[in-house]
């Protein structure tokens, strides 16, 4: 392995412009067509050699192995003892895992259409409360489809914080809101404070039976059964679906209830178009894979703290976010599989933005500051809107634009008005932003958190991290805890000196 990963640390540097001029078949040589997406990897600094070094590393690391692992349906996630089964909810899996996923399926589409033949009474609301994989996803199709085309109005809730609750619930009527909690234990602390909020609202709002309006989303049915919730309103999934992995199972509720279940299965089918293509293309030809390789050679031998990613299309603003828990909890790890350090770095920090708005905030530190910051545009050659053309001309000029010139870079006397250029990006461009594309666009980026996880011999599925401030503030709720000076300090300033004892 050691070796391996020497051999892309040695790979020669050239400055992306005479990557071009050296290699005419560049640009078809690392574009990947799928699934209504462009993938355009040709502004990055991957070369023959580096391709050649990365293919060796991933057979070093037995990459063919442990992708027909993770879609057999085999403990990858050594560490809980258990399988990565979201690709089965997509049709990718054991036969067992995927009938297991299309029954559930099944039900969820059930209770869809009892909830529009009236069974809930005339709900216009959707109140959807979760934190994490569990809002994320939802928020991020409803927001990216749902614009024009939601048959309810749909309010996300994950913060704690009671004045998200408030802003959500002003504006709904509480004799039409249906609430939905989604929790894969259903014990998160902040999903239930929030859950037990909304109930006392609709209570006071004069709806007679508070639990009537709940949808329980979550793993742990017996839970949700315990909270209050009745057998028939609850929507299990697998165990074996992570949170941030979640939003093809009974997660996505509250986006195929507003969508329709026609566009939640076009989500499915789109998914499962990028995992055909992820588990049979050539590692060279392999978009997920080959997004890896770039990942890693930026993090890995340029030093790359973060990776930006930018999408030039309203639709897709709530991307970033959606990403930075997929990728940072997924491989923020500093241990192998066998629990030895990693001893390189391992997932970048994701960041971003929207653009155009980003180029007036952020773009001066891309082109002239001194970090290398791989940047990945994100847009859609058809536009939502039904105004001129030039809107969506403009919004596409620039993002090929900085794209171009972020690699090519301008030179001139003045220091402070010269470009180096050389600085790498990705363009993905998606053929129109709807369910089967924005499907296709997700599983990718799973799978290449698959990929960079593999190839850095890491554990994807596991967040222990999460874990120990949650621990940190159970024992200041209940007291009797000594804390460092610092934090005792400020938990008596902000609930006074008798507080924690």
């Amino acid at each position: 392995m050691s070796d391996a990963w020497a051999a892309v640390e040695r790979a020669p540097a050239k400055r992306l412009t005479e990557l071009f001029a050296a290699e005419p078949d560049r640009l078809s040589r690392l574009t990947v067509e799928e699934g209504g997406i462009r993938f355009d990897f040709s502004k990055t600094h991957l070369t023959q050699e580096l391709l050649e070094a990365f293919e060796a590393l991933a057979d070093a690391m037995q990459f063919d192995r442990a992708r027909d692992a993770l879609f057999a349906g085999e403990k990858v996630n050594v560490t809980e003892g258990r399988a990565a089964e979201h690709s089965a909810e997509r049709g990718h899996g054991t036969p067992e895992s995927v009938e297991r996923a299309q029954a559930f399926h099944a039900r969820m589409r059930s209770l869809i259409d009892a909830i529009e033949a009236g069974a809930f009474g005339p709900i216009r609301h959707i109140l959807h409360i979760g934190i994490g994989g569990s809002a994320l996803g939802p928020d991020f199709l409803v927001d990216a489809i749902g614009r024009d085309e939601s048959r309810y109005d749909v309010a996300v809730v994950s913060n704690v914080d009671g004045a998200a609750l408030e802003e959500a619930i002003r504006r709904f009527d509480a004799t039409a809101t249906l609430v939905v909690v989604a929790s894969k234990t259903f014990t998160t602390t902040e999903t239930m404070l929030n859950a037990r909020s909304a109930l006392a609202w609709l209570e006071e709002h004069g709806v007679e039976d508070p639990y009537g309006r709940v949808v329980a989303l979550t793993a742990s049915p017996d839970k949700a059964i315990e909270f209050g919730v009745d057998e028939t309103r609850i929507l299990p999934f697998s165990e074996t679906v992570g949170g941030r992995y979640s939003l093809w199972s009974s997660i996505g509720f509250p986006a195929a209830l507003a969508l329709g279940w026609d566009a939640f299965e076009s989500l499915l089918e789109g998914a499962s178009t990028m995992d055909r293509h992820f588990r049979t293309a050539p590692l060279r030809e392999n978009a997920p894979v080959l997004a890896a390789f770039a990942d890693r050679y930026y993090a890995n031998v340029r030093g790359a703290q973060t990776r930006a990613v930018f999408a030039y299309d309203e639709r897709l603003r709530l991307l970033p976010p959606y990403l930075q828990q997929l990728e940072m909890e997924s491989n923020g790890k500093s241990v192998t599989v066998g629990g030895q350090p990693v001893g390189r770095a391992s997932s970048q920090i994701t960041w971003g933005g929207v653009g155009t708005d980003a180029q007036h905030a952020v773009f001066q530190l891309l082109h002239q500051g001194t970090h290398l910051v791989p940047v990945e545009f994100v847009a859609a050659v058809e536009p939502e809107h039904g105004l001129e053309f030039d809107h969506h001309r403009q919004l596409l000029i620039n993002c090929f634009a900085q794209g171009a010139a972020l690699m090519t870079g301008k030179q001139a006397d003045d220091p402070a008005r010269s470009y180096p250029g050389d600085r790498p990006s990705t363009t993905i461009l998606l053929d129109s932003v709807d369910p089967r594309t924005l499907g296709a666009l997700i599983a990718f980026y799973e799978q290449r958190t698959f990929a960079n996880a593999v190839l850095l011999n890491i554990n994807a599925f596991d967040q222990f991290g999460v874990e120990l401030g949650k621990e940190m503030a159970k024992a200041i709720d209940s007291g009797g805890f000594e804390f460092d000076p610092s934090t005792q300090a400020l938990i008596e300033r902000a609930f006074g000196p008798a507080a924690n004892t």
